[in-house]
């Protein structure tokens, strides 16, 4: 019991799953909003789309670190290190995955139409939204940031 009571107290830990969950919440809203559905999915796993829940979750932990251990700390130096690493993988190699996945499932659709002998396939169409752009990263940085102040400021 020790040990849940002091992971429900650690302000890091649980402001970087607010940034995570505040981020999965928008995306789930504005796709509501966009595609007239909600997916429960969506809420808890969606990758990909605005805001990045991926660069939304470092930098709350890293501002939150920021608060906690203060900005000379080697905890802020690696939670830092770990968003950048974290941001530029998200708006750099996994969104041209997910452009090359968008290339590669037109051509599986060309080729699975074909008259004569189309090829099978042994797998299913390719998961698209991977990545972000810059904008839902900087977007989701924003997030995280705002979200660590808040809950620095309410939770005393």
């Amino acid at each position: 019991m020790e040990t849940v009571r002091q992971i429900i107290n650690n302000k890091i830990l649980i402001t970087a799953f607010f940034g995570y969950f505040g981020a999965q919440i928008i995306k789930a809203v504005i796709e509501a909003i966009m595609d007239r559905t909600f997916s429960f999915k969506r809420l808890l796993t969606g990758n990909g789309g605005m805001p990045s829940s991926h660069s939304s979750t470092v930098c709350a932990l890293a501002t939150m670190t920021a608060f906690c251990a203060g900005v000379a700390s080697f905890e802020f130096a690696i939670s830092v290190i770990f968003a950048i690493v974290v941001m530029v993988d998200a708006s750099g190699v996994r969104r041209e995955t997910g452009n090359q996945a968008v290339i590669l499932n037109e051509l599986m659709e060309y080729f699975a139409k074909l008259k004569d002998n189309p090829p099978r396939f042994s797998h299913d169409k390719l998961k698209e939204l991977i990545g972000h752009t810059p904008l839902q990263v900087q977007t989701g940085a924003f997030l995280g940031i705002a979200i660590a102040v808040i809950t620095h400021f309410v939770w005393k």
